[in-house]
């Protein structure tokens, strides 16, 4: 009977399967009658595409655009605009190279959850659980600051940008100067964008992974998706054959500007990629972490970088766009009544934007070669996809920019005509140019170079340089200059109660105080040979101070029945002491050179030592 029943259900299912495919080659036909329908919709949608693209780019001056569309796992518009290099008219295709900017923390993130899915790294634990060394200003937060924190803009810690773009400090150098960037917040309280943030996050998936970040991203996402032009510098870039020149709307005026390397920073930014490689990513991202027949990252992690993390702050100027929220690496918020995961991507001369519409399985990237200041052409064109494959009645975006820009310009040039300016004509400087020439040290920025420039002075900051001008008072001013990121900055010089010019301060991140740089003494004056004439004893009020080099060139004076002081360089042959605030002592030198005798400064009183 058990065998009766089994050749009943065999056969059965086999009349089942004769009827599934007679009923499968029936609709066939309408199958494809449907995929042509849709296919001559789609196609509808995007005509007139190609002119608004190119009057677009003409009314914003861009040079080049390429731009790739995916619905529904497929690749529908593939195209370059314009030149990669405007001089030589070298048109844009689908494979030339663009820094795609801060997409590139979209590429971190998934790096990071692909090590959650193999248990090497947890969302929600401490840093320093993974990376010991990691300090933050704020000891508390240092403790409990986790790697989600880190990719969502909440650690409390504003942009500090100019650390990094200023320098080529290393990753690990930039992770150790974190301790002395001051917070503005208190962690998990308010979005405050940080590329720092997400350098350290890259710099941990390189410790976690045993290799580099760029190395683990090439391995399990660039290859496993066939992202083949893709690279993580512009030194690479610049040696490719199709590769994209950056160029900068100064004044109207579409300039070449110098390619500006950001290895260093790289987790928040240094990925340059193609249209074509693009349309890859965003099918894996529509994919929800999945590409062909492969799951790179889990569908819970994919969903959890496309699922609101933090809030961000909102004018709510735009009833199209609502609510923004940040997730893991990429911006979550709606369209038009469509869930929209988008990020932009700026860095100099080059501006880029991703946006998909996971629900109705939709994508866009677009990557040009001018500066974001004036170019929202991005989003303009990402914007006017998103309407027509949405079957939405497009919105007049492009005017609404153009209007922006017009009555910032105009606004402007009403303030320029009135004369308004918190200048105070007529005052002078303190002192004489040369003595405010010298460096000058913050433990977070690095160093800072003030040097005579003719009858002005000259600024530099690690590899930023830059005239300054007298302002008013103390206060020095670099000029305007659209193609120097601190065009228009003010220094202020303060003296300390000596009368010395002792340090500066620049207001280098807006959401905290100024950024204070000390006055640092010359290299030389920690130099053995330039220390050796100070040795020796010095008679002062009937006590015998004993000076002598200590350790690595350190100056030390030992005065009977008290502790040893270490003489800290100043300038010319003075020192502080570094245990006693407001004590200095001047070495002073005879007609032939040699040190005769020395100047102690107390508070209140002041001796001269001869030499024995």
């Amino acid at each position: 009977m058990r065998k009766a029943v089994g050749v009943l259900v065999l056969t059965m299912f086999a009349l089942w399967e004769a009827s599934a495919a007679r009923a499968a080659i029936a609709a066939q036909p309408k199958a494809i009658a449907q995929a042509e329908a849709k296919l001559a919709t789609t196609s509808r949608a995007l005509d007139g595409l190609d002119a608004f693209i190119e009057s677009v780019m003409k009314d914003w001056k861009v040079p080049g655009l390429s731009l790739a569309v995916i619905q529904n796992g497929q690749v529908i518009w593939l195209k370059g605009y314009g030149y990669r290099d405007l001089e030589r008219k070298t048109p844009v295709t689908p494979h030339t190279l663009f820094p795609i900017g801060s997409i590139s923390k979209s590429f971190t993130v998934t790096a990071m959850g692909i090590l959650v899915d193999e248990g090497k790294l947890d969302w929600d634990k401490p840093v320093r659980e993974f990376l010991p060394e990691f300090k933050l200003y704020d000891p508390i937060a240092s403790e409990r600051i986790t790697p989600r924190d880190l990719v969502t803009h909440r650690t409390g810690i504003p942009r500090h940008d100019m650390v990094w773009y200023s320098s080529d400090f290393s990753r690990a150098e930039l992770v150790r100067r974190l301790r002395y960037l001051e917070p503005s917040k208190d962690i998990r309280t308010t979005y405050q964008y940080n590329n720092l943030m997400f350098m350290t996050a890259g710099y941990m998936v390189g410790r976690l992974s045993g290799a580099s970040w760029e190395e683990f991203v090439r391995q399990r996402i660039f290859t496993p998706l066939g992202m083949s032009d893709s690279n993580f510098s512009v030194n690479d870039s610049e040696k490719a054959r199709d590769s994209a020149m950056p160029y900068q709307n100064a004044k109207g005026e579409v300039k070449s500007i110098p390619i500006h390397n950001i290895d260093s920073i790289g987790p928040a930014g240094a990925i340059n990629s193609s249209a074509d490689d693009m349309s890859r990513y965003v099918i894996f991202q529509l994919g929800k972490g999945s590409y062909g027949a492969k799951q790179l990252l889990s569908a819970n992690n994919a969903a959890e970088m496309q699922s609101p993390q933090m809030v961000e702050q909102s004018s709510d100027r735009y009833r199209e766009i609502l609510l923004p929220t940040y997730g893991l690496g990429l911006g979550v918020t709606t369209y038009r009544g469509h869930k929209l995961v988008s990020h932009g991507g700026a860095i100099d001369g080059f501006t880029a934007e991703l946006a998909l519409a996971p629900m109705d399985d939709l994508g866009v990237a677009v990557l040009t070669n001018l500066n974001s200041d004036k170019n929202p052409v991005p989003v303009i064109v990402a914007y006017n996809v998103l309407d027509r494959l949405l079957g939405l009645e497009p919105v007049g975006w492009n005017a609404r920019f153009l209007e922006d820009e017009r009555k910032s310009l105009a606004s402007e040039e009403e303030a320029k005509k009135k004369g308004f300016t918190l200048q105070k004509p007529g005052t002078h400087a303190s002192h004489d140019l040369g003595d405010y020439v010298g460096e000058y040290e913050n433990p977070g920025y690095g160093v800072l170079r003030i040097e005579r420039d003719g009858d002005n002075l000259k600024l530099s900051l690690n590899l930023l340089s830059s005239p300054l001008r007298h302002f008013h008072y103390d206060v020095f001013e670099t000029p305007e200059n659209p193609l120097n990121p601190v065009e228009k900055t003010k220094v202020q010089f303060f003296m300390d109660v000596k009368g010395e010019i002792a340090s500066l301060s620049m207001p280098l991140e807006p959401h905290v105080k100024d950024i204070v740089f000390a006055r640092r003494a010359p290299k030389a004056m920690s130099e053995r040979s330039f220390l050796e004439p100070f040795v020796g004893q010095y008679e002062v009020g009937g006590a015998t101070a004993t000076v002598t080099i200590q350790g690595e060139n350190t100056l030390v004076m030992v005065i009977p029945g008290q502790p040893k002081y270490a003489l800290v360089p100043v300038r010319g042959t003075t020192f502080d002491l570094k245990e006693l605030a407001g004590y200095s002592i001047e070495f002073k030198l005879d007609a032939t050179g040699r040190v005769n005798e020395a100047v102690f400064y107390q508070p209140g009183a002041t001796f001269v030592a001869k030499k024995r």
